[in-house]
């Protein structure tokens, strides 16, 4: 099936919304394959690819996340088909010398005085490749619900203790229950936010 510029921009923005309740309906670890081999062509700085990425779908790995979970969002995470845990590696210049071998760029990044300069790349890179998988999972039929509202510090004492992962978001996969959706909520108009300079 082709689908016009409009149905696919309707699908990845202006009909996609954030689903706070799941159908009953499994996602298919090949179909997250399929969804890690389209995003991870977004691009990064210096295709640095900061961001790591768990998961998880059982209900012994979904517990260990529950006592991260602001209140709001414990059901709509344990009835989820898949909740992802969206991180950056501390470390993700260690690959560089792979990622982009045009240029040695690994001294930018390495080193105590370079730490912050690291980590504000780190989380900003990582930041466009969780959008990414945000847009490229509604362009393969399934719904995201993204959340902040968690400790990331328990998060990542429960799945990343001794590494050098960080969490910086999590966010809901799956089939979407359309009835329990809210009223979508309005948007700034290009005037309020945006200038042409």
């Amino acid at each position: 099936m082709t689908l016009t510029q409009e149905q696919v921009l309707g699908l990845a923005f202006e009909q996609a919304r954030t689903h706070y309740a799941w159908q009953e309906k499994p996602v298919e670890d090949a179909l997250l394959h399929r969804l890690y081999d389209i995003f991870k062509w977004g691009p990064t700085s210096v295709n640095a690819c900061p961001a790591r990425f768990v998961f998880v779908k059982s209900i012994e790995e979904k517990e260990k996340l529950k006592p991260a979970l602001s209140p709001g969002n414990v059901e709509q995470t344990m009835t989820a088909p898949v909740t992802v845990i969206m991180a950056y590696d501390t470390r993700f210049y260690d690959h560089l010398d792979r990622l982009f071998p045009a240029y040695p760029v690994k001294a930018l990044f390495e080193g105590p005085e370079k730490e912050g300069y690291a980590k504000n790349s780190a989380v900003q890179n990582a930041t466009l490749q969780h959008a990414y998988l945000i847009l490229a999972a509604r362009l393969l039929g399934l719904d995201a619900g993204p959340m902040a509202g968690f400790n990331a510090l328990v998060v990542d004492t429960a799945f990343f203790k001794g590494s050098t992962w960080k969490t910086t978001l999590l966010c809901n996969l799956g089939y979407g229950e359309a009835s329990k959706l809210y009223p979508r909520g309005p948007r700034f108009a290009f005037e309020e936010v945006c200038k042409i300079l």
